[in-house]
C-alpha cells in the first residue's frame, strides 16, 4: 500500500514539476529581452531570427515603415523564428508586443528610429575629477573624548553612503564646511539633513569634545570628491557632448554610485603602465588636475560619465568622425579599439569581438573583447584600469567602448553597445 500510494504522489508530483520549471523558464526568457531596440532611419536593418517568439506590431507612428521590403499601413505580425528586415525612413516609435511561440505573452517592446549619427572618436585618456552632490558618508568611528572615554555619537544613526546635504540648516558645500558647522555648534544635539537611498531624511546627532584634536567631532568619515584617469569615447560636435569610461564611476569604499555635484575632465598626459596580471589588474598612471579644462561632467551614470566641451577646446578631440553600428550590425571576429597609453598618442590596436549578447540586461556589458595586438600585450598585458571608455570600431564605424577587465583573464574584458552610451547622453540635452 505505502508503494503505491507513493507512486500516484510521484505521478502528480511530477508534471506540477514541469509546469513550475517551465514558467520559470519562460518568465526568465521575458526577463532577457530587452526593453527597446533601435534602428537608423533609412537603413534596412536584418533581424537573424532563430527565436520561438511571434511579434506583432500593435502601433506604428514611425511613417513608411517596411517588414521584408512589404509597407506597413496596419498592424502586421511577424515570425521571429526566420530571419526578417524591417527599415524605416522616418524617425519615430513603434510599440512591439512579443508572444512565446504565439500563445504565451512575453512583453512588449519599444522600437526606436534614430536619426543616422557620427560622432568624433576618442581614445585620449583625460584626468576625471568629480565633486559629491553633499558629502558621503563612509563609515562611522569613535572619538576619544574627556577622561579617556570612548563615544561612538554617529553609530546607528548614519551609514556608510549616506550623503549628507545640511548640518545644523546650513548647505555644505565640502567637508570643510562640515568640520566647521560641527565645530561651531558644539556640545549639543545638531540636526542633518541626509539622503539615504534617494530618500531625504533628518537625523538628530550630538558632537563630542576631542581631546586629540581639540575639537568637537561626530565620529564619521566622509570624502566630498574623487578623481582619476579616464577615457573619452567619443566627442560629439552636434551637440558639443562627450561620452567616456562606459560605466559608472563608483566609490572605492562604499562601492555605490557617486551622485555628483559637478565634475570636470581636464588634459592629462600618461607616464606609466602598470602591466595587468592574472588575479591582478594594471592600470595606466597619468597627470590629473584642474588647470587644463577640456568639459564640465554632467551626469555619472552606469553606463558612463556624459558632460559638454569647454569652448574653444573642441579642437582637442582630433579623431575621425565615424558613423555608430547599432548592436545588431555588430558581428564576432576582427574589430580593433582606439587607446592612449603613452603620452597623448591615440593609436589603433587590433581586438577580437568573442561575443555579442544583444539580450544582457546589464547595459555595460554587451561585448566580450579580447586584445589580439602584440604591441598592446606586450606593454599593457591587456585592458588596464584607465582604457575604460576606449572606443571599439568594427567596419569603420563606432560599435562600443571598452568597460571592464576579467580579473584572472586580462587579455579579455567587457565592451558596451555606443546604442546605450548615446541613449545616456540624452539626459543632458
Amino acid at each position: 500500500m505505502f508503494i503505491k500510494q507513493n507512486k500516484k504522489y510521484v505521478k502528480i508530483v511530477l508534471p506540477l514539476a514541469c509546469i513550475v520549471a517551465l514558467m520559470i523558464s519562460w518568465c526568465s526568457f521575458a526577463r532577457s529581452i530587452p526593453d527597446e531596440i533601435h534602428m537608423i532611419q533609412g537603413k534596412e536593418t536584418v533581424f537573424e531570427g532563430n527565436l520561438p517568439i511571434q511579434a506583432d506590431i500593435i502601433e506604428e507612428n514611425i511613417g513608411v515603415l517596411s517588414v521584408n521590403n512589404q509597407p506597413v499601413t496596419e498592424n502586421i505580425h511577424i515570425d521571429m523564428t526566420k530571419p526578417f528586415t524591417v527599415k524605416s525612413e522616418n524617425q519615430g516609435t513603434a510599440k512591439v508586443e512579443l508572444s512565446l511561440m504565439g500563445v504565451l505573452p512575453l512583453k512588449t517592446v519599444q522600437a526606436n528610429v534614430i536619426p543616422r549619427t557620427e560622432i568624433v572618436a576618442g581614445g585620449i585618456a583625460v584626468g576625471v575629477s568629480m565633486d559629491t552632490r553633499g558629502i558621503m558618508v563612509l563609515g562611522t568611528g569613535y572619538v576619544n573624548g574627556t577622561e579617556n572615554k570612548v563615544y561612538e555619537p554617529a553609530k546607528g544613526i548614519l551609514q556608510a553612503g549616506d550623503m549628507i546635504l545640511q548640518a545644523g540648516g546650513k548647505i555644505l558645500k565640502n567637508k570643510e564646511d562640515l568640520m566647521q558647522v560641527v565645530e561651531q555648534n558644539g556640545e549639543k544635539s545638531m540636526e542633518f539633513l541626509v539622503d539615504r537611498n534617494g530618500v531625504q531624511q533628518t537625523v538628530a546627532i550630538t558632537p563630542v569634545f576631542s581631546q586629540e584634536d581639540n575639537s568637537c567631532k561626530i565620529g564619521i568619515w566622509v570624502r566630498d570628491s574623487t578623481q582619476g584617469i579616464g577615457t573619452i569615447t567619443y566627442f560629439n560636435p552636434d551637440n558639443n557632448t562627450f561620452g567616456a569610461l562606459g560605466h559608472g564611476v563608483y566609490d572605492v569604499d562604499t562601492q555605490e554610485l557617486m551622485q555628483i555635484k559637478n565634475g570636470q575632465i581636464t588634459q592629462s598626459s600618461i607616464i606609466d603602465v602598470k602591466k595587468g596580471e592574472k588575479g591582478e589588474p594594471g592600470a595606466l598612471t597619468g597627470n590629473v588636475g584642474r588647470d587644463l579644462v577640456l568639459g564640465s561632467i554632467a551626469i555619472n551614470t552606469e553606463v558612463g560619465i556624459y558632460g559638454t566641451v569647454e569652448d574653444g577646446k573642441q579642437s582637442y578631440f582630433t579623431g575621425k568622425k565615424l558613423p555608430i553600428a547599432l548592436q545588431q550590425d555588430i558581428k564576432e571576429g576582427k574589430a580593433s579599439i582606439l587607446s592612449n597609453i603613452e603620452g597623448e598618442e591615440v593609436k589603433e590596436y587590433d581586438v577580437e569581438i568573442e561575443s555579442v549578447n544583444r539580450y544582457s540586461k546589464n547595459e555595460s556589458k554587451g561585448m566580450v573583447i579580447k586584445i589580439t595586438d602584440e604591441e598592446l600585450l606586450s606593454k599593457t598585458g591587456g585592458i588596464v584600469q584607465g582604457m575604460s571608455g576606449s572606443p571599439i570600431l568594427q567596419n569603420d564605424k563606432i560599435v562600443g567602448a571598452v568597460t571592464h577587465v576579467f580579473v584572472n583573464e586580462p587579455t579579455k574584458g567587457y565592451g558596451i553597445f555606443i546604442e546605450n552610451m548615446l541613449k545616456a547622453e540624452k539626459a543632458i540635452l
